[in-house]
């Protein structure tokens, strides 16, 4: 009896855990593997000022997209996160640059009171 019963969930599901999957009918989940593939995402953190972001996207012709993780912060909770899309080498690039100019903009920003200029 479980022999038949797991040959029936083989052929109704190509993958473990399909039987608990809601279906998606939208427009925007249909991609197939030749789309995505070579594209790369790079996450941007929370608190990136907005400024950054538009200069990634225009500097190096990154595609603002959104997607749903698991974020750890107090409970585990799905959130929406911005990514930039592109290949794997301008991500790469973009991810140096971006680590610079936050460098950047916390070293403008913050300015101890003992230092003097």
């Amino acid at each position: 009896m479980t022999k038949q019963r797991s040959e029936k969930t083989n052929e109704e599901n190509q993958f473990i855990g399909d039987e608990y999957a809601e279906e998606d009918d939208s427009e925007e989940q249909v991609t197939t593997g030749n789309e995505m593939e070579g594209l790369y995402d790079l996450m941007i953190p929370p608190g990136i000022p907005e400024s950054v972001i538009v200069e990634l996207v225009e500097e190096f012709d990154l595609e603002p997209v959104s997607r749903e993780a698991n974020v750890d912060i107090v409970e585990v909770d799905s959130r929406e996160i911005l990514m930039l899309r592109g290949d794997l080498e301008t991500v790469n690039e973009a991810h140096d640059y971006m680590i610079k100019r936050m460098h950047e903009v916390v070293d403008e920003a913050f300015k101890s009171p003992w230092v003097k200029d």
